[in-house]
C-alpha cells in the first residue's frame, strides 16, 4: 500500500465515509480475496523457481520462467500503479519499491523481483485492513441510527417508516431495546437510555417528559413517545460523525513537514542507490537499498496516531474538530473557565430564607413561589422548588409581570408581591432588607409584600462535584494558572473561586470583557484554553488558543463556537484531553524515531551487502506494522473511562 493510499484511507475522505451498500461491501471483499489469491499464486511460482534452480531439479531456464511468471503476476499491479502516478505527476515514495522490482527484473534476478513484490503485496493488504478499521468505526457509528422508525399518526395509529423520512414535529415511539431514530423531546413515558455513543457516559440516563434524547442512543427499559426535533444528518450523532471526519482529514504540522520532504527525498535515495551500485557492482545491494529506503513508516507515523487518538477521544464524548487542536491541548499553560454551567451546575437552589422579625416564613415563601411559578428564570424555579419541598400548595396569581434581568412582580389573593434584585424593589419604592453577613457569597433575592420588604432568599449555584479534582489535576499537569470569569457578583465569584482553588477571578464580566481578558493572556505569551457553555461565551471561546464547549450534546451553537466539544458535563475530561495530547505526541515521536532508525540501518546494511532485497522488504513491512500497532495503543488510553 502506498503512503498516499494509506494516508487517504486513514483520512477518511467524505465519500469513503458514507455507509457502503451490501453490494459494495461484497465487491470490496471480492477484490481483497482476489488480490490475496493472486499474491499466493505468484508467490508459489516464485518459490517453485527458487527451489528448482537451487536443487537442480529442472533446467535453469524452466526455473527462471517459473520465477519470472510469478514476479509478473505480483509486480504488475505495483508497477502499473507507479506508472500511473508518474504520468499524472502524483509521485509518492512507494515508487521506490516499483523501481526496485524493475531493476531486479532488468538484472534478470526474477526470484528477488518476485520476493520483493510478494512481501510488498502482503504488507499492502495488512496495512489496508488496519487503515480501513477507522472507516469501519465510523460506519458502526452511523449504524447506531436505525433504518426504520415507528411514527405515530394524529389518530394514534402506529406505522413503520424509513427513519430518513422523519421530519421535525413527527411523533415516534421507541420501545425497550430499540435505538432512538432521531433527536427529540420526550412527550410521554419514562425510561433509562444508554447514551455512551453520544456523551461517553457509562451510566444510563433517566429520561422523562420534556427531556432531550439523541439519535443512536439505546432505550433500555420503558416505552417513550418522542417529538422529533432533528433527523438524519442534522442530528447530534450526524454532527459527531462529520466532526470526526473533518478532524481526521486535517493534517498537523508534523505530517505537512513530511509531505514537503518527498520532492527532495526521492532523488537523494536514487543517488545513494546509484553510488552503492557504482562502487559495489552488485545489483542486489542496489535493489535492497531502494526497498528499505521507502519511508512508509514515516508517512504513517502521524496519521495513524492521530486517528487512534481522535477515536479514543470520541468514545468519551470529546470531539476534536481539527488534529492540530489535539496538538495544542498538550501545550496549554492557562485555562480560563466560565463559572455558571461550567464550574458550577448552572442550577440554582434556595439555601436560606431570612424573614423580617414577626413575619411568617411559610406565608412569605408561599406568596413568593406563587408569583415565581409563572417564570422560567432559574432563580424563580429555585424558589418554586423549595416551596414544593415544603409541601406548600401554590396559589394562582391574579396578575404577573416579569422584569427581564431584575425579577417578577404580581398579585396573589389581593396582595402585591415583588421578588427579585434589590434594584427592582427600589424602583417600586420599596426599601429592601439589608443583606446578612452570613449570606455573603450567595445570590440574593429580595421579597416585598404590600410595599414592605419582608424577606431575603439566598440562592446558591453549587460547584460540580468533580470541579475541584479537575482543577487540581490540571495544575499537576503543568497548567500554571486557573482563571474563572463570570457575570455574577464579586461575592459569589470569590466564594466559588476560593472553594475550587482558582488563581484569579473576574466577576461582573460582560462578553466583551471576557474577550479582552483572553486576548490579554495570549499577548502575555500564555497558551490559553477557554472553557464555557458555547453560547454566552462564544467570543471568548473563539479568541483562545483552544476553545472548549461544555455539555455540547444537542446544542448547535456550542458545537459551532468551539474547537473542542465535550458532549457531557464531566470536567475530568479536560485533564484527560491534555494527557491524550501528550501521549499522542510521544507516540508520533516514537514512530518517527523507529522509521528513521529503520531506514538508516537498512541503508547501511544494504550497502555492506548484509541485507538481501527480500529481507529488505520484510524489514520495511515490519517497520510499517510497528507504527500501526504502536499508534493503536492510543485507542486503549480511554478504556478506564469507558
Amino acid at each position: 500500500m502506498s503512503p498516499a493510499e494509506a494516508s487517504q484511507a486513514l483520512a477518511l475522505r467524505p465519500e469513503a465515509a458514507k455507509k457502503p451498500s451490501v453490494r459494495e461491501e461484497l465487491e470490496e471483499a471480492t477484490r481483497v480475496g482476489r488480490r490475496l489469491a493472486l499474491a499466493f499464486a505468484g508467490g508459489g511460482l516464485v518459490l517453485a523457481g527458487f527451489v528448482t534452480r537451487t536443487a537442480g531439479i529442472y533446467s535453469p531456464a524452466v526455473a527462471d520462467a517459473s520465477a519470472a511468471l510469478g514476479a509478473l503476476l505480483l509486480a504488475a499491479p505495483i508497477v502499473r500503479r507507479a506508472a500511473k502516478n508518474v504520468v499524472l505527476g502524483n509521485l509518492d515514495l512507494d515508487e521506490l519499491i516499483a523501481l526496485a522490482i524493475v531493476a531486479a527484473v532488468a538484472f534478470e534476478d526474477y526470484v528477488t523481483a518476485g520476493g520483493v513484490a510478494f512481501f510488498a503485496t502482503l504488507g499492502e493488504l495488512v496495512e489496508r485492513r488496519t487503515a480501513l478499521g477507522a472507516r469501519a468505526a465510523i460506519e458502526s457509528l452511523v449504524r447506531l441510527t436505525p433504518q426504520v422508525a415507528r411514527r405515530i399518526a394524529s389518530d394514534g395509529s402506529e406505522s413503520e417508516v424509513d427513519a430518513a423520512s422523519l421530519r421535525p414535529g413527527d411523533v415516534v415511539r421507541v420501545r425497550p431495546g430499540d435505538n432512538v431514530p432521531a433527536d427529540g423531546l420526550v412527550r410521554a413515558g419514562r425510561s433509562a437510555l444508554d447514551e455512551k455513543s453520544i456523551t461517553g457516559e457509562s451510566q444510563p440516563a433517566e429520561k422523562g417528559p420534556q427531556d432531550q434524547v439523541f439519535a443512536g442512543t439505546t432505550n433500555l427499559t420503558g416505552s417513550l413517545d418522542l417529538v422529533v426535533s432533528r433527523a438524519g444528518e442534522d442530528t447530534t450523532l450526524g454532527r459527531v460523525k462529520e466532526l470526526i471526519l473533518a478532524a481526521e482529514r486535517a493534517r498537523p504540522p508534523v505530517a505537512r513537514l513530511i509531505d514537503r520532504t518527498v520532492a527532495s527525498y526521492l532523488p537523494f535515495v536514487l543517488m545513494l542507490g546509484a553510488l552503492i551500485l557504482f562502487f559495489t557492482r552488485e545489483p542486489a545491494r542496489f535493489v535492497a537499498a531502494l526497498v528499505v529506503a521507502c519511508p512508509t513508516a514515516l508517512v504513517l507515523a502521524t496519521p495513524t496516531a492521530m486517528v487512534a487518538a481522535l477515536s479514543c477521544a470520541a468514545r468519551l464524548g470529546i470531539l476534536v474538530k481539527d488534529a492540530r487542536d489535539l496538538e495544542v491541548a498538550g501545550k496549554l499553560t492557562q485555562v480560563i473557565f466560565d463559572k455558571t454551567g461550567t464550574l458550577t451546575t448552572g442550577m440554582l437552589s434556595a439555601t436560606t430564607l431570612a424573614p423580617l422579625e414577626g413575619q411568617d416564613p411559610a406565608q412569605a415563601l408561599l406568596l413568593a413561589a406563587s408569583v415565581a411559578q409563572r417564570s422560567n428564570h432559574p432563580a424563580s424555579r429555585a424558589v418554586v422548588a423549595i416551596a414544593r419541598e415544603a409541601e406548600l400548595s401554590l396559589l394562582d396569581p391574579d396578575s404577573f409581570e416579569e422584569v427581564p434581568g431584575k425579577g417578577v412582580v404580581g398579585a396573589v389573593s389581593g396582595r402585591s408581591v415583588v421578588l427579585g434584585r434589590a434594584s427592582l424593589l427600589k424602583e417600586r419604592g420599596v426599601e429592601p432588607l439589608p443583606e446578612r453577613a452570613e449570606d455573603e457569597g450567595l445570590s440574593q433575592l429580595h421579597l416585598a409584600i404590600d410595599g414592605t420588604g419582608v424577606a431575603t432568599i439566598g440562592l446558591e449555584d453549587r460547584a460540580r462535584g468533580e470541579a475541584k479534582a479537575a482543577v487540581l489535576d490540571l495544575r499537576s499537569l503543568g497548567v500554571r494558572r486557573i482563571v474563572m470569569l463570570t457575570g455574577d457578583r464579586w461575592a459569589v465569584a470569590r466564594r466559588v473561586a476560593r472553594d475550587l482553588g482558582c488563581d484569579e477571578v473576574a466577576a461582573e464580566c460582560l462578553p466583551a470583557r471576557k474577550l479582552e481578558l483572553v486576548e490579554t493572556a495570549r499577548r502575555s505569551g500564555e497558551k490559553v484554553a477557554v472553557v464555557g457553555d458555547g453560547v454566552n461565551d462564544a467570543p471568548a471561546l473563539a479568541a483562545g488558543d483552544l476553545g472548549i464547549a461544555m455539555g455540547a450534546a444537542g446544542s448547535d451553537v456550542a458545537i459551532g463556537s468551539a474547537r473542542v466539544a465535550l458532549l457531557n458535563d464531566d470536567l475530568t475530561r479536560l485533564p484527560f484531553l491534555i494527557r491524550l495530547s501528550r501521549s499522542t505526541r510521544a507516540v508520533i515521536a516514537q514512530n518517527l524515531v523507529a522509521g528513521v532508525l529503520l531506514i538508516a540501518s537498512g541503508l547501511a546494511l544494504s550497502g555492506a551487502g548484509r541485507l538481501s532485497p527480500v529481507a529488505a522488504i520484510v524489514l520495511h513491512n515490519l517497520g510499517s506494522l510497528f507504527v500501526v500497532f504502536n499508534s493503536a495503543r492510543l485507542v486503549r488510553a480511554g478504556e478506564e473511562w469507558a
